[in-house]
């Protein structure tokens, strides 16, 4: 009971205090810092724990699962519609198309700090889900393009939309996950990229079949910005903001959620920015080494996408074969990244940079067999295609650098902000290696694949030794207090201040 009363009073609390009432203290304190002290020490047994993550599991990667499949499908909603007349029905000449998978990602870089700022200040819960309703509708409104300018505007608005679920997703991640926790979690909606392929390449091959009514392309956005619009909509009255707040558990069930996130040492959000963690951030050598890494991991990125019909149309398959045949790229990608995110929970210590290390080595054999094999070896060649598939399962680990090893609100928004303009930058070149006038055989395109992975697989490397050495040597400095450390998490600082923090590997 009187757990309860302490609980009950920290959230009205938090409820009731006005912007007049938040002192310079308060604005140092996680959002959750009042119901976190409330709940402090309470004595759940390990039944109860399960209980919660069980709870917390279906409530929130189900829907995670199903936004984030949306989202791979409606950006890359044109790849499937260039094999129905896409080109012809927009007027796209030259490297129009290319230009289309580009001006995507300046959409989506234009988006980091708007999205970012939203992140923070609002409930995160009704941000996504608003998003997720005005993409749907920019889809939706896709087939009414006739022209480049048309489509590339489209194009433009919906990477400005989406460019908010990414670095939502890290968040909410560190806010309802312990860091073991969170690999298995991050691949369960990950995973959607290869599962979105497979489902893009099926509609595709039953939109092939229709032969009345619209041209054929228009009704790939169709299907896809309708299922999104209402998946938005069910989703503002159905994804929550924080558990403190859940309303799928009750008061007990919240403080053990709270308690068990604050053990990362990194608290759970605080939305005040911070001046001087915006610096650090700027000085920390893992927010540039995360940004190289991403750009070299998405200049690859337009193969796997926008351009795979192209791809394997150019290897000699019919066009129904560019559909169908992306389903083995959509089942590897999908596989690797559910194993992967079983290896690095059932082994948690130190296995995260080797997994992404060897995904990123079969990416470069894929990458060197496209550059190598001869363009009659039209087999062998597809099959290093869907080798690079595996490039999912390293960019998405790299996602949980942020959410795992990154404290405090601020410094972590802005870090994945950076790292999201690498992933745009590696956007926005990655189509530009696709010559025009090098089709259908894109050599430049594939070279380039092979040197992206290769700058991923450098920067990852240099970032574990970083990592490791940091935690080398604070582990020679002494031992950790726990509740020190833990506190140290929920008073918002960041994993340079805590010495207590030590980098999950």
């Amino acid at each position: 009971m009187a757990l309860r009363d302490s609980l009950g009073a920290a959230e009205e609390a938090k409820d009731s205090r006005s912007s007049d009432q938040i002192t310079v203290n308060s604005r140092e304190l996680d959002d959750n810092y009042e119901f976190f002290k409330a709940g402090e020490g309470i004595d759940a047994t390990a039944n109860e724990v399960k209980k919660v993550v069980r709870k917390i599991d279906y409530h929130i990667v189900p829907l995670l699962f199903v936004i984030y499949f949306l989202q791979y499908l409606d950006k890359n909603a044109i790849n499937f519609a260039n094999a129905y007349g896409l080109k012809d029905g927009t007027h796209l000449h030259g490297q129009d198309f290319s230009w289309l998978g580009s001006i995507f990602y300046f959409g989506y870089l234009a988006g980091q700090i708007p999205s970012g700022y939203l992140i923070q200040r609002l409930p995160l819960g009704r941000v996504v889900s608003t998003t997720v309703i005005i993409w749907g509708a920019i889809v939706l409104t896709t087939p009414a393009c006739k022209s480049f300018a048309g489509i590339a505007t489209n194009r433009f608005f919906l990477g400005f939309a989406e460019s908010l679920v990414n670095p939502a997703f890290v968040l909410i991640m560190s806010i309802w996950y312990k860091n073991d926790e969170q690999p298995l979690r991050l691949e369960a909606y990950y995973c959607t990229n290869g599962l979105a392929t497979m489902f893009g390449g099926l509609i595709g091959y039953a939109v092939g079949h229709i032969t009345t009514g619209l041209p054929r392309w228009m009704y790939v956005f169709l299907i896809f910005g309708a299922i999104s619009l209402a998946t938005g909509i069910v989703s503002v009255f159905v994804l929550p903001d924080v558990p403190a707040t859940a309303p799928f558990l009750n008061q007990r069930e919240r403080a053990i959620a709270t308690e068990r996130v604050a053990s990362n040492r990194a608290g759970v959000k605080n939305h005040h920015f911070k001046k001087y963690q915006a610096i650090q951030c700027i000085k920390d050598p893992k927010t540039w080494i995360l940004f190289i890494m991403a750009t070299g991991a998405q200049i690859p990125n337009a193969a796997l996408t926008s351009f795979t019909s192209e791809i394997i149309k150019s290897f000699g398959f019919d066009t129904l074969g560019t559909q169908y045949l992306q389903i083995p790229g959509g089942a590897v990608q999908f596989l690797s990244l559910i194993l992967g995110g079983v290896i690095c929970t059932k082994w948690p210590r130190g296995s995260r940079c080797p997994t992404m290390i060897t995904a990123n080595g079969i990416c470069i054999i894929g990458a060197a067999l496209l550059v190598t094999l001869p363009d009659e070896n039209k087999w062998g060649r597809l099959v290093a295609l869907w080798l690079c598939f595996f490039q999912g399962l390293g960019f998405s680990m790299a996602l949980t650098m942020i959410s795992s090893n990154i404290a405090g609100s601020t410094k972590k928004q802005l870090t994945a902000g950076i790292l999201f303009i690498g992933y745009c930058v590696g956007n926005i070149i990655g189509p530009q290696t696709f010559l025009e006038t090098e089709a259908p055989y894109y050599r430049s395109a594939y070279i380039a694949m092979l040197v992206g992975y290769t700058v991923k697989l450098t920067s990852v490397i240099v970032l574990y030794i970083y990592m490791w050495r940091s935690n080398v040597a604070r582990d020679a400095a002494g031992p950790i207090d726990e509740k020190v450390a833990v506190d140290a998490g929920m008073r918002d600082q960041t994993e340079l201040d805590n010495k207590g923090f030590r980098y999950s590997l």
